[in-house]
């Protein structure tokens, strides 16, 4: 499903027009992830939390040539489901 998708939805259930919802969606997009530039968890109750966690520096190796190479620290957002979206979709 596509951010497009759900804005065609949230359209015909809604009646509101397609421009209008496009707004409300990329707003609710981008001020999730503002959130997260922060270091701020969100929290959306009964969907889930997203949250950033840091990952260790650590060794790699290039499959190409099995040589070992260095990865930096970085931070990744991590998603865990909130106990009514594991219940439906279970």
């Amino acid at each position: 499903m596509t951010k497009k998708d759900i804005v065609l939805k949230i359209t015909d259930a809604t009646g509101i027009k397609q421009v209008d919802v496009k707004k409300i969606v990329q707003k609710t997009f981008d001020v999730i992830v503002d959130s997260l530039m922060q270091g701020d968890k969100v929290e959306l109750r009964n969907f889930g939390v997203f949250k950033i966690k840091e990952r260790r520096a650590r060794f790699g190796r290039n499959p190409r040539t099995g040589q070992s190479v260095p990865v930096p620290p970085r931070k990744v957002v991590v998603f865990k489901s909130g106990l009514e979206m594991k219940q439906k979709v279970k």
